[in-house]
């Protein structure tokens, strides 16, 4: 079951993660932060975030190469890939929910992207 107060950032840039957490958690989320793909899948396998923020290049690997895992793995699960580049979003699973947000992020992108508000 996933914790529908939990999001995990999965992103190098320091800088960008404690902007992201410091937004998101005004918003009454516990928010957690990976710098690496295996700290945040070790992440993920414990506290089964309902939100992920998924970085696309990380020092070990290709960050939206894991979204598809994800969001077979832990259906309900909102992906939000982030990148600085024009890529190419994974063949995603039909009912997978998910979201593409360009860096820099701006906080209107993502209350209209990721939460919804006009």
């Amino acid at each position: 079951m996933l914790d529908q107060r939990s999001v995990l950032i999965i992103d190098d840039e320091s800088d960008l993660c404690q902007l992201l957490k410091s937004y998101l958690m005004r918003k009454n989320y516990d928010v957690h932060i990976a710098h690496t793909l295996e700290d945040g899948m070790n992440i993920v396998k414990t506290l089964h975030p309902s939100m992920v923020f998924l970085d696309n290049n990380l020092p070990d690997g290709i960050g939206w190469k894991l979204a598809p895992f994800l969001a077979n793995e832990y259906p309900g699960m909102q992906i939000n890939f982030v990148s600085a580049f024009d890529s190419q979003v994974p063949n995603m699973p039909p009912a997978s929910k998910y979201t593409v947000i360009e860096k820099p992020i701006s906080f209107v992108d993502l209350e209209q992207r990721v939460f919804g508000v006009a």
